[in-house]
């Protein structure tokens, strides 16, 4: 060895050479030693040996980095483990190089290694270092597969022999090695791998290699599927033949394979699946040793009450060792899931033939077994539930039993099956038993009603038994928890006295998980007896157990230091209990609800609290809320800004429901707060939180009315406008839109009027719509069923879109106006009278002769002269002018009507007209105190009053030089003359102290204006004078009212 060493040594030392002919030929040795079976390395020499060939590979010589290369193959033989790392490493590492001769050169010694591989495989006599070889093969091809194609030949003729191997290990790692290769192998590789197990199967010359080819054949249908699916017709009748022999292990590997046919290979199985499931339903039964007869004939098994001796028997009973029956039962069940799992159109068949032959099986002695048959069960359960619909589909129930009425029908024996289960020692069992029913009910909700108190004992026997691990626990009351909230109330009331002392004690357990559960559980349990029917709820008294549901829960409630999820689960069930019972606890309720007002404020718990007040504020026991409203409302209006959508949707409705049932408690400055919050919410970027906005504000409408005067001048009703605009605007929020005009509009006419212009401003944006929608609001007016509402804002809507658009080409239009004039209801008549003026201002030609026309002929003067002071109020001046003459003759025909009403209509007309030609109508105007009637008189008197305002006029200096004239009224012999002229001149004196209390406030609002003296002593004289005092306070609040408005819209 020490010769080898020193000859081995002399070698590196020439490859050092800067001579290329020394390194070649030093190489050269090195490779004719290394080949040598008789060579051996010492540690060091490994090392030095694999670090010069290494090093070799970048040699600038082309010939020996070939040599170099050639070495690697015999080196990775020669050296230990760790070496051969090294080598793999650098070669991995120098593939990432930018030199492409390295990179070509290394991936060349990569090829190198793999083929040593396959020989290692193959010649080995070691059968470790065949097992060593066997899984690295299997990695690489794992993980590499495709880069080593060109390997796939001579890898699957080195595996093949392997699958006769003596050894056992060899040939499983010899079929996981197949399995990663036909993942990416080529065709014709496959082909001889698949018609060499045909061959030997239909051999079968050994019962040993005949198992290996079935598993051989599984593997590759689980690792390639889609490929073997064409040779199915070929394999499946010899695997099918192989179940026939008397071999349990040879049975359960062709089982498997027939799983993995079903999963992997569906289409192709199919005309199989009925041999398929023939064979698993046989041998799901197959169980030689044991005989179940004596245990069938105790029908009785139903009884609650048996002792725990009989629920022993799966440690007792028949075990042999050498038995592998089980694992025969296991593929089945396995099989079986599978088959129902992939096959969805075959579930009546299931139903007919599988489940009862499944829940037979539940009294599987294997545990192991049994958890498959649950396993399986819960497939079939899970397949059923998306055709819950066939349940409902008339056409499905006439074709006979659907899968939902097939497994109604078989709840009984179900039930039967797992009663005894139940109470089994196993945990695994009972877990699988409340998996089963929690699935069975999430299918058939309310199909255990009839066995409730079957069922419960075996809940609440995993509830206390001291073994049940944490998992049994949870699950339990998992499904309880499902079972109480699919099934009436009155199942389960005899049983709440023996419910409700586990579930507290859960609740109080110190892992979060159970107390979790439990605390929904209890929020079952206080719903289930109040939520029942009148003459259910008379017979059971939940009093008993109100003390130690709410103590448990208020203890959980008030623990800062506890897990998430429990301080939700803890403060919904306490909502419930307040809900359901909080007229029964006087005492602790306050408390209670500060704990809530508390958790509001927290940010991690706050949705929960929100979502748990909503609930309270909908109980029918009218809670006393009004404690903690002042705070928690504030903070809800809060909430209405925050970024968690989740919570504003939550909020809204929680403000809702509040305004719905405690209107009386919710002040005007809470309401404030709220709207400031509202209009960013209303928009469409959201239409569901605006559907929940614009939900609160028709609340509001109803319980507060005199809050939406605020939303006329704000952002709220730009906003809305805003959002009617929008193409979204649909559904539920459309509802919601329409819902809040309706209630908005119910209690006040400004509210119409604010619509009216709404609908007239979409009108003249979209003018392609117009004639459809005046279409709508004519046949909203003339429609018999039309109520009030509808008939004022139809009327109004006409009145503000024909203001500023032409609507002459509705020819029944008129016709229909005139006949509102006739309404019992005053405000349909007055926005008739309105809706008639402001639709003539649009077309004065042709509506304003008509309008005369009719106030000459009609005997309804009055509201036809509203119609024709709004025509006189808002036409303008260049439009009424060629009318004037017409329109004066006609007002002083009416001017000695006796009704006082009509000449107060009239007299105005008569001012606002005389403005449009103050040098000719004035004279006029004055000229008419000469009357001889004092009617006449009276309405010159009352005209000149709407002839002054506040700003310039060019009718003022005429005024000015006439008004001694008008005022000598004041000695007018008729009394109402003289009336009127007083009433006048007061009228005129009080708009002259506003003008001066006005002067006074705006003066106030210059800086340091206060201090001044003459200031200060004017202020004095006003509060001195009681009824100047009372202007200048009303005009200050108006200011500061105006003010608020314009700082809000900025």
């Amino acid at each position: 060895m020490a010769s080898a060493s020193y000859h081995i040594s002399n070698l590196l030392e020439k490859m050092t050479s800067s001579d290329k002919d020394f390194r070649f030929m030093a190489t050269n040795d090195l490779m004719t030693e290394l080949q040598k079976d008789s060579i051996k390395l010492d540690d060091d020499s490994e090392r030095k040996v694999v670090r010069m060939i290494l090093k070799l590979l970048e040699d600038k010589n082309g010939e020996v980095q070939n040599l170099a290369v050639k070495c690697l193959g015999p080196l990775v033989s020669k050296v230990k483990e760790y070496q051969v790392e090294t080598i793999v490493d650098t070669l991995c590492t120098n593939m990432l190089s930018d030199k492409e001769q390295l990179r070509d050169i290394s991936s060349i010694g990569l090829k190198t290694i793999t083929g040593r591989l396959t020989s290692a495989i193959a010649k080995q006599e070691d059968v470790s270092v065949q097992l060593e070889a066997l899984d690295i093969m299997a990695d690489m091809l794992c993980r590499q597969g495709g880069l080593l194609v060109n390997f796939h030949p001579s890898i699957l003729s080195c595996l093949l022999p392997q699958l006769t191997s003596p050894r056992l290990a060899v040939r499983k790692r010899t079929i996981m090695a197949l399995g990663h290769l036909v993942m990416s192998c080529g065709n014709l590789v496959f082909i001889d791998l698949i018609e060499h197990l045909l061959a030997e199967l239909g051999r079968n010359d050994n019962m040993s290699t005949t198992r290996t080819y079935i598993q051989c054949t599984a593997a590759i249908s689980r690792q390639a599927g889609h490929r073997i699916g064409e040779y199915l017709e070929k394999i499946i009748p010899l695997v099918v033949k192989f179940c026939n022999v008397d071999d349990d292990e040879l049975r359960e590997y062709c089982i498997q394979a027939f799983e993995s046919f079903v999963r992997r290979c569906p289409k192709e199985v199919y005309p199989h699946v009925p041999t398929v499931i023939s064979i698993c339903l046989r041998y799901l039964t197959y169980d030689p040793n044991y005989n179940f007869d004596d245990e069938d004939e105790d029908d009785n098994a139903m009884d609650a009450e048996q002792n725990d001796e009989d629920y022993q028997g799966s440690d007792d009973e028949y075990s042999d060792d050498d038995d592998m029956s089980w694992k025969v039962r296991r593929a089945a069940a396995k099989c079986l899931d599978a088959v129902v799992s992939t096959r969805h159109e075959m579930l009546p068949e299931f139903y007919r033939s599988v489940s009862p032959a499944l829940v037979c099986r539940f009294k599987e002695r294997e545990e192991n077994v049994k958890a498959d048959v649950f396993h399986a069960y819960l497939s079939l359960l899970k397949q059923t539930r998306p055709a819950q619909s066939w349940l409902a589909d008339p056409d499905a129930m006439e074709q006979g039993d659907t899968p939902l009425t097939m497994l109604a029908s078989q709840v009984p024996m179900i039930v039967k099956a797992l009663h005894k289960q139940l109470k089994e020692k196993s945990v695994k069992t009972r877990q699988c038993c409340f998996n089963m029913l929690t699935e069975l009910v999430n299918v058939l909700p309310g199909a255990l009603t009839a066995h409730i108190p079957v069922l419960i004992p075996g809940i609440i026997f995993s509830l206390n038994d001291k073994s049940s691990s944490s998992n049994l626990k949870i699950d339990a009351l998992s499904c309880l928890h499902v079972i109480m909230v699919t099934h009436p109330a009155h199942a389960f009331h005899a049983h709440v006295p023996s419910l409700v002392p586990p579930v507290v004690a859960c609740v109080g357990d110190p892992f979060y998980k159970i107390t979790s559960e439990a605390l929904l559980v209890t929020q079952q349990l206080v719903i289930r007896p109040l939520d029942s029917q009148p003459e259910a709820a008379d017979s059971f008294d939940p009093s008993p157990y109100i003390n130690d549901l709410f103590t448990c829960t208020i203890k959980r409630l008030k623990a800062a230091d506890i897990d998430q999820e429990v301080k939700e689960r803890a403060i919904s069930c306490m909502g419930q209990i307040i809900c359901n019972l909080g007229d029964r606890l006087p005492d602790e309720l306050p408390g209670t609800l500060l704990i809530f007002l508390e958790r509001l404020k927290n940010e991690i718990t706050r949705l929960t609290t929100v979502k748990a007040l909503t609930l309270i504020a909908g109980s029918p026991l009218k809670v006393d809320l009004r404690p903690v409203l002042p705070d928690a409302v504030p903070i809800l209006a809060s909430f209405l800004r925050k970024n968690q959508r989740a919570l504003k949707l939550c909020t809204l409705a929680a403000l809702d429901i509040l305004l719905r049932n405690y209107s009386s408690a919710v002040t005007p400055v809470m309401v404030d707060a709220v709207l400031a919050e509202l209009p960013p919410l209303i928009s469409e970027s959201d239409m569901h939180v605006s559907q929940m906005a614009l939900s609160f504000l028709s609340t509001l409408a109803v319980t507060h009315p005199a809050a939406l005067g605020q939303l006329s001048g704000g952002n709220i009703l730009q906003q809305l406008i805003a959002l009617v605009r929008s193409p979204l605007l649909q559904g539920g929020a459309l509802a919601a839109m329409l819902d809040f005009y309706q209630s908005a509009a119910l209690p006040h006419k400004q509210a119409y009027c604010s619509i009216a212009k709404c609908v007239a401003a979409l009108t003249r944006a979209c003018p392609d719509e117009g004639p459809a929608v005046v279409g709508q609001f004519i046949q909203d007016v003339k429609n018999s069923r039309s109520t009030d509402s509808i008939r004022l804002l139809a009327l109004l809507s006409l009145g503000e879109v024909g203001h500023h658009v032409d609507l002459s080409s509705q020819p029944e239009l008129k016709t229909v106006i005139l006949d509102a004039f006739s309404s019992s209801s005053e405000e349909v008549k007055s926005a008739a009278s309105y809706a008639l003026g402001s639709i003539a201002v649009g077309n004065l030609p042709e509506y304003l002769p008509f309008v005369l026309q009719e106030i000459s002929s009609s005997k309804r003067q009055y509201l036809l002269l509203h119609s024709l002071k709004e025509i006189i109020s808002s036409a303008s001046v260049s439009g009424l002018k060629p009318y004037v003459e017409s329109v004066w003759t006609l007002l002083l025909k009416h001017c000695e009507c006796q009704e006082e009403g009509t000449r107060n209509v009239v007299a105005e007309c008569l001012g606002k007209l005389t403005l449009i030609d103050p040098e000719t109508l004035l004279p006029r105007l004055k000229g008419y105190l000469l009357s001889g009637s004092s009617y006449a008189r009276s309405s010159v008197v009352t005209a000149v009053k709407f002839t002054i305002s506040d700003q310039p006029q060019p009718i003022d200096p005429l005024l000015k030089n006439c008004i001694g004239d008008f005022l000598k009224t004041l000695e007018d012999p008729d009394l109402n003359v003289k009336a009127n002229s007083v009433k006048q001149e007061f009228e005129k004196q009080d708009e002259l102290k506003r003008s001066a209390m006005r002067a006074v406030v705006a003066l106030l609002t210059i800086p340091e204006a206060e201090k001044s003296p003459l200031m200060s002593e004017f202020q004095s004289q006003i509060s001195s004078n009681q009824e100047l005092a009372a202007i200048f306070d009303s005009i200050q609040r108006d200011s500061s009212s105006a003010n608020m408005e314009s700082m809000d819209t900025s």
